[in-house]
């Protein structure tokens, strides 16, 4: 049972490696800024930064915050992270970036409807009001931000002009972008494996952080390239400055998200900033219906109703309330 929680979590924080990229570095790897190998090794480092300085409110709200902690035993946590897990896996083979936030609170939900015990404070006035407010935040932010730039006019040639002659920082300012998206990953989304180990006594939270971020750069590098071109070129081929903006909005909001407790996807809050770029430049209306958007917005709502699924019957089949 330990090796299998051990290679559980293993696998589920690789999976979170592998969407997480996308965010973080698919601009500056697409404008040849930074190998990708380069890319990966600068995520892996600020995935850990950002866990040891601040994943630990997070960790609380997923490992004692949704289910009382009593309840999340040794095989509760391994069926929480398995159902995690399988549900991410399969957004990442079919592609898509897929908050492991959500599919981790599916777990937990799965959990606790299973024991009927579930926080539903937690729920609806914290954790459900957030993934609403926070993706449409990134989408009007940037939408806003977006059509200060676009399209080209005469009252924004001058700083079409500022960008020409200063192509080198902002090449610059999009790597230092890239490093503090990953930071914010490392803050919120480490935790979605630390929360129920935490929770089960399996470990400390700072233990856990420490231990568990390092495995995704592993992911991003056995699984990262398939979402990375999803996020940087199906969508939007998104230029360098658009890049940097769709990232530095998003990272932000998400160490928000952090800094309250709340597990949020940054993947949804990226895909969510692109869609308003493409939006801006195609017409929302042409970009809500390509298929790339209706497959994502599908994946998005089917993978944690799955892992929801797949917890509670995994709990009815071997254990016990």
């Amino acid at each position: 049972m330990l090796i299998l929680v051990i290679a559980i979590t293993v696998l589920f924080a690789i999976n979170m490696g592998a969407s997480g990229i996308a965010p973080s570095f698919a601009t500056t790897v697409g404008a040849k800024i930074l190998k990708r190998k380069d890319a990966i090794i600068l995520f892996g480092i600020w995935v850990i930064v950002g866990a040891v300085i601040a994943g630990k409110s997070v960790s609380l709200t997923l490992g004692k915050n949704l289910l009382p902690q009593e309840l999340i035993s040794f095989n509760v946590a391994l069926i929480i992270l398995g159902s995690a897990m399988l549900s991410l896996f399969l957004a990442n083979l079919l592609k898509i970036p897929q908050s492991t936030s959500q599919v981790t609170v599916g777990s937990i939900m799965g959990a606790g409807v299973y024991f009927n015990r579930l926080y539903l404070n937690t729920l609806f006035f914290k954790i459900f009001p957030a993934w609403i407010i926070l993706p449409l935040l990134s989408y009007t932010l940037t939408i806003l931000a977006y059509k200060i730039i676009y399209p080209p006019r005469h009252k924004n040639l001058h700083l079409y002009e500022k960008l020409l002659r200063n192509d080198k920082k902002l090449k610059s300012i999009s790597l230092v972008v890239g490093c503090y998206v990953a930071f914010a990953i490392g803050t919120n989304n480490v935790a979605n494996a630390v929360g129920p180990l935490y929770g089960a006594g399996f470990t400390e939270i700072a233990l856990g952080l420490l231990l568990v971020s390092p495995l995704f750069g592993l992911g991003a590098l056995l699984l990262g390239k398939g979402t990375m071109e999803t996020a940087g070129t199906e969508i939007v081929p998104l230029g360098l400055l658009s890049g940097t903006l769709v990232s530095f909005v998003t990272a932000s909001l998400l160490i928000i998200a952090s800094i309250l407790g709340i597990p949020q996807s940054l993947v949804q809050l990226n895909l969510c900033s692109i869609f308003a770029v493409a939006g801006v430049k195609n017409g929302h209306r042409y970009t809500l219906d390509q298929h790339i958007t209706r497959r994502t917005l599908f994946v998005w709502a089917i993978t944690p109703l799955l892992s929801f699924v797949l917890a509670y019957l995994l709990l009815f089949l071997f254990v016990k309330r």
